[in-house]
This record gives C-alpha cells, structure tokens and sequence, in this order.
C-alpha cells in the first residue's frame, strides 16, 4: 500500500464545521485534498475552468479581475436548475482530476479528501476507504452559516434544501463527528479517528 492509498472522504453540510474537523487532522498528520479550495483555483482569475465557464454562462458571471462572481453564479444556479447542472458538468470532472492526483502525490500515512457534495456527487464512496460525515443540528449550521456569510436565514435555507439532507448524509458514513460546539469533545474524537485511520491504513 502507498502512501496516499487509504482515502477518508470528509463531508458534511454547510456550517457543519468540515474545515475545524479537517485542519484537526492535518495537525495530527494526516494529508489535506479540499475539493472547495480546488474549486476556487479553478475559477480564480486566469483558473482553468474560467473560459468553459465563460463560454457557457456570459461574462456576467466574470468579475472584474476575470474569477468567477460567486454571488451571481449561485443567483443563477438557485434561480435555475439546469444552469447548476451545466456549471457541474463543467467543473466536476477537473475537481475529480485535481485531486486524485493530489491524493496520489500525498506523502502523508493517509488522506483526507474533504467534498462538501459527496453524497451529491455519488461517484467518492469508489474513491475512499471511509466515509466521515461530520454532524450538527440544523439549527447551528444555520446560525454559523449567517454569521459567517452575512446572508439571511432564508438564503441559508435555501443552500440546505439544495443539499442533501443530514439523513442522506448520515445514511453513507462509516464514521460520524459531532460538531455541536464542544471542541475539547471534537478534538478528542479526531484523534480517536486518527489512531483507528493508521490502523487501518497500515501505519502504526
């Protein structure tokens, strides 16, 4: 087995705290590949996507700079179900690329390959060994969602009904996290998941 053989697939909903559970575990050692932080290269200024982008939605959707304008993207894409179809159908295909070979390059004992739309996408469970959701009350991710973002309870309602439900997600995971606001508990699971992960994955 190499390296980056063993992939666990972290997901969970907006405001769940995806980015806390991920960065816990780069501390611990494991490997980080952030499918949103792929998704913004790809449509930064000059990104690669930008052109396809471009081409299939108008330069409305372009700001001044030439990255994409993520407010009027998601106007459209919420106003218009097929337009999220397309942006998909651009975009996911070089997100898969991007990181599996990221996943592949790792030198790290496993990966954490962070997709907020895993359920959504349903092609990850073939790619990871594991599947880790992390979890809160809807309630929390709505409040967290609103004071991060500056949008309103209505917009962040919005997002949650075009993602899969905590059901949904729940129903895939080998492993859950509960992030309801107890770090010191957060953290401590982590590293129980860390142990169990170079276990399995052949590293301790």
């Amino acid at each position: 087995m190499s390296v980056s053989d063993f992939v666990v697939g972290l997901t969970g909903g907006i405001g769940s705290g995806k980015s806390t559970v991920a960065d816990a575990f780069v501390e611990l050692g494991a490997a980080l590949v952030d499918t949103d932080a792929i998704a913004h290269e790809l449509t930064a200024a000059g990104g690669a996507a930008m052109p396809a982008l471009i081409a299939a939605f108008g330069p409305a959707i372009a700001d001044p700079s030439g990255a994409l304008d993520r407010a009027a993207m998601r106007r459209l894409a919420f106003a218009d179900p097929g337009a999220r179809q397309r942006l998909e159908g651009i975009l996911h295909p070089m997100i898969r690329q991007l990181s599996d070979a990221r996943c592949r390059a790792a030198s790290a004992p496993y990966v954490i390959l962070a997709v907020p739309l895993l359920v959504e996408s349903g092609s990850y469970r073939e790619r990871c060994r594991r599947i880790l959701v992390v979890d809160c009350p809807e309630s929390l991710q709505i409040e967290r969602v609103m004071a991060r973002n500056g949008i309103s309870e209505a917009e962040v309602r919005a997002i949650l009904a075009a993602q899969a439900s905590r059901e949904a997600r729940l129903a895939i995971a080998d492993d859950v996290l509960v992030n309801d606001g107890e770090r010191t508990i957060l953290y401590r699971a982590v590293a129980a998941l860390h142990a169990e992960y170079l276990h399995l994955a052949g590293r301790t």
